[in-house]
């Protein structure tokens, strides 16, 4: 009875008060101007256009021109006429998250896609555009959280708050790895958002690549790339109110979204049609702005709270890794996964390139022993690509140099260890325990001792 009326009162806030209305002057492509709002509008506030008694679209406030209001609409504008009613929403978009979302797929305004019902709401409304918490009152990165994919676990561990891109070209794997780390992880909950993805991988990814096991245990967010560009770019702020809502609720949780590059295209439509100046590649100033926004929202909560971990796929357009969004998006996250064309078309996937690859939470995520048997595994695949052409050209002589000839030997040994099934899981202790007999060495970590030294520290 508690909860009801804790909903209850929670809906019952948002209702305002009166409604303001405004007219439609023009409407030119994507943007509709409105006037007679008076001083009601601000920069991201919701209008709903009301073409017939039964038709709402649902627009964003973009900018302001001689007095009148740009709006940007979440759907199509069939039906606007001039002078059509613009009702102006008084409150602040949110969504009511509920632990009975897991298992679900929505839409970027919160509304279910999946045709397994309404969804239940919450007693907490969260907003969309949350504001990251105070850099004082985070806590630090907790101990390494295991997602299950070897390359990952040992040479780039990432640890619980951290966040990294993963940086790929189209066709490389990244949506599989994605999936993999969603199926495989330790963390409690994840919560994947698809940002501008095509509508016809949507399924396969739930039904083949997260699976029914990880759809449990999953809110999954999509947008596809048909989609006008607001709705791209709100289900990427729902993907993370949503993961801020489970954080609250003290849960560790795994944020996926794929991809940040869409996100930033999407922001680009928008900026561009309320007349920002293009800057570098045609982005506008503000893309670089939501991007840093909307990343430094995952990392570790409030003492008393959880943490987001954060995995963001980035699409490199023409396989240019220092092209903008990946050069912005670099400078923000916590380290990198670089996945490479070259590597997946010789058949190893995930086509990760460690070397190139860089977790900024390395070494300290680690033991000491560990660190020793990642530096000379790192070692042996420097020596062996280093000299790889001479030896596919046959023109290096076997005992010319002792360290080659044991690259040779190991580099084979690595590489299948590196390549990893998307229906395979390996652990943490499992994966180093196989990299330590490949190169020779002993894994004297010991994993209970680990734990308690998090604990002892205050580390989550």
């Amino acid at each position: 009875m508690d909860r009801l009326s804790e909903k209850a009162e929670a809906m019952i806030s948002r209702m305002p008060e009166y409604e303001v209305y405004g007219r439609v002057t023009k409407v030119l492509g994507l943007l509709v101007e409105i006037a007679g709002f008076g001083t009601a509008l601000s920069i991201g506030s919701q209008v709903h256009l009301k073409p017939a008694e039964d038709h709402i679209i649902p627009c964003e406030v973009v900018g302001f021109k001689e007095g009148h209001a740009l709006l940007m609409p979440f759907g199509a504008l069939e039906g606007v006429s001039l002078g059509c009613p613009a009702i102006i929403m008084r409150t602040k978009p949110v969504i009511m998250p509920d632990e009975r979302w897991l298992g679900r797929v929505i839409n970027g305004m919160g509304e279910p896609i999946d045709g397994k019902g309404p969804l239940p709401h919450g007693a907490h409304a969260m907003p969309l555009r949350n504001t990251p918490p105070a850099p004082h009152s985070r806590q630090r990165i907790g101990r390494q959280l295991d997602l299950g994919v070897r390359a990952v676990n040992t040479f780039l561990a990432t640890c619980r708050g951290q966040r990294m891109g993963i940086f790929s070209g189209s066709g490389v794997g990244k949506s599989v790895l994605l999936s993999m780390m969603a199926r495989y992880t330790a963390a409690d909950i994840s919560v994947i958002g698809l940002i501008g993805e095509r509508g016809r991988e949507v399924q396969e990814f739930l039904e083949d690549d997260l699976g029914e096991d990880g759809l449990a245990r999953s809110v999954v967010v999509v947008a596809t790339g048909d989609e006008p560009a607001l709705m791209r770019r709100q289900a990427a702020y729902t993907t993370l109110a949503i993961a801020e809502y489970f954080r609250d609720q003290q849960r560790q949780v795994l944020c996926l979204i794929d991809s940040l590059t869409r996100f930033a295209m999407a922001q680009r439509e928008i900026g561009l049609s309320a007349g920002e100046p293009p800057t570098s590649k045609g982005y506008p100033p503000t893309t670089f702005g939501e991007l840093a926004r909307l990343l430094e929202r995952a990392g570790p909560g409030a003492p008393d709270s959880g943490s987001i971990t954060g995995l963001f796929a980035v699409l490199v357009e023409g396989d240019d890794h220092n092209e903008p969004v990946s050069d912005a998006v670099r400078g923000i996250v916590d380290g990198h996964i670089v996945m490479e064309r070259a590597i997946a078309d010789r058949g190893r996937y995930p086509a990760i390139n460690v070397l190139k690859s860089v977790s900024r939470s390395m070494p300290k995520a680690v033991s000491e022993s560990r660190n020793k048997i990642l530096r000379r595994a790192k070692k042996i695949i420097t020596t062996y690509e280093d000299m790889e052409e001479l030896i596919r050209l046959g023109a290096y002589r076997k005992g010319s140099d002792p360290a080659v000839d044991e690259a040779i030997a190991i580099y084979p040994k690595i590489e299948a260890f590196l390549t990893q099934n998307k229906d395979d899981r390996t652990s943490i202790d499992e994966g180093f325990s196989v990299l330590a007999d490949i190169v020779g060495m002993v894994d004297d970590t010991d994993p209970q001792q680990e734990a308690l030294d998090d604990l002892a520290e205050g580390r989550h």
